[in-house]
């Protein structure tokens, strides 16, 4: 015998002493399983990691390809321009044209109108220029409000009070037809100059 400690999963040579590899142990037919295996197992791996990666492209992708699936603003009635007296500010509403069909209510948009003398009007976003919460319009004050953090806005839309850092977003108008139009599309916002 030898003074060697064997494995006790290791494969015993055979009978006297002989270092030769054993013949019926069956350490070649385990060895070739294990070997199918580890291939299966490592090919499965990768073709989850490309599921995976697959998944995880497409919101990324879906962001980098939006500026050039982004459709160019139109524009968009929101009336009878007569719908809009002289020296009044009224609430309108409008389909966004960049609507999907499952929007639903949400393809909604909103904005204010003033009317400082028939064929000169301004239109407002609807948001704050602080963080778009939705303003109100206070006849009496001749005030635009902000109910989440207390801004305000002159009629004319220019900062009063409070945290917004400028005025009123504004749309461009147009009158086409005796409708008043607006360039609608998106949201007018900080990239417009202050």
């Amino acid at each position: 015998m030898s003074d060697r400690i064997q494995d006790p999963g290791a494969h015993s040579p055979a009978r006297g002493g002989d270092e030769k590899p054993c013949v019926n142990c069956g350490c070649a037919e385990r060895t070739a399983k294990q070997d199918a295996r580890r291939g299966f197992m490592f090919r499965f791996g990768a073709v989850l990691l490309g599921v995976g990666g697959a998944i995880a492209a497409v919101p990324i992708l879906g962001t980098l390809l939006a500026p050039a699936r982004r459709q160019a603003s139109a524009w968009v009635s929101l009336g009878s321009a007569d719908a809009f007296p002289a020296g009044q500010t009224r609430f309108a509403t409008f389909l966004s044209p960049i609507r999907q069909p499952t929007d639903g209510d949400a393809a909604k948009t909103a904005c204010w109108v003033r009317c400082i003398s028939p064929g000169k009007y301004q239109v407002f976003a609807v948001n704050c220029a602080h963080l778009g919460c939705p303003v109100r319009w206070f006849a009496q004050s001749r005030l635009f409000m902000c109910p989440c953090h207390g801004g305000a806005y002159y009629e004319d839309g220019s900062r009063a009070a409070g945290p917004p850092p400028r005025g009123l977003f504004e749309y461009p108008w147009k009158i086409d037809g005796g409708n008043l139009m607006i360039e609608a599309g998106h949201l007018p916002g900080m990239e417009q100059s202050t």
